[in-house]
């Protein structure tokens, strides 16, 4: 009886460190597995880091109109204006549309800022595309500069019918010392 413990300390310490092992190992796991996911599923604006291709084939649904809002908000005391110049647009499913925002630097330097988009519902998330966009690319600006910066999208014609109103909304961040190597982007940009 005295022989059987140490083989049952044994078998219980392998099971302990593999245990271990396997919560170390899903916990290094999880944020791949989180982006996969929200990429996969357009949660957390993943899906739309980056742009969409139109696809020719596409047709647009004349039977539905969607309401996209768009606002946008700045993060922490950044000087910037920045505001989407229209409100919201009407927009069939498959139909392209080009809506710009206005943003000026009022922080009496050169900057570089970066949006982040975000849309609601979430279950709207992966079928707003976007085939160009300001929010791809860091925005660099001079001292008191001014710019009207465009999104050019569409909602896919896949989109629930139960979905009549979609919100996009970005937060711009000073990204200062975060600059990517890239020339500075003004891209699409319309400098005012």
């Amino acid at each position: 009886m005295s022989s059987s413990l140490p083989k049952n300390h044994k078998r219980l310490t392998l099971i302990l460190v593999c245990g271990v092992l396997f919560m170390f190992g899903f916990c290094y796991m999880l944020v791949p597995l989180y982006e996969l996911v929200c990429k996969k599923e357009g949660l957390n604006g993943r899906s739309v880091k980056s742009a969409t291709a139109l696809d020719p084939k596409m047709r647009v649904d004349k039977s539905r109109v969607i309401k996209v809002f768009f606002t946008s908000t700045l993060h922490g005391p950044l000087k910037f204006r920045f505001v989407p110049l229209q409100r919201y647009v009407e927009v069939h499913p498959g139909e392209t549309k080009l809506i710009y925002f206005f943003a000026e630097n009022q922080t009496g330097h050169e900057i570089t800022v970066q949006a982040i988009p975000s849309i609601t519902p979430n279950d709207a998330a992966r079928f707003l595309k976007k085939t160009e966009c300001f929010c791809f690319t860091q925005q660099y600006f001079f001292k008191k500069e001014k710019a009207d910066m465009p999104v050019y999208f569409f909602v896919d014609p896949a989109v629930s019918k139960d979905i009549k109103e979609i919100t996009l909304s970005y937060t711009l961040f000073d990204a200062s010392g975060f600059e990517k190597k890239q020339e500075h982007s003004t891209k699409g940009r319309i400098d005012l």
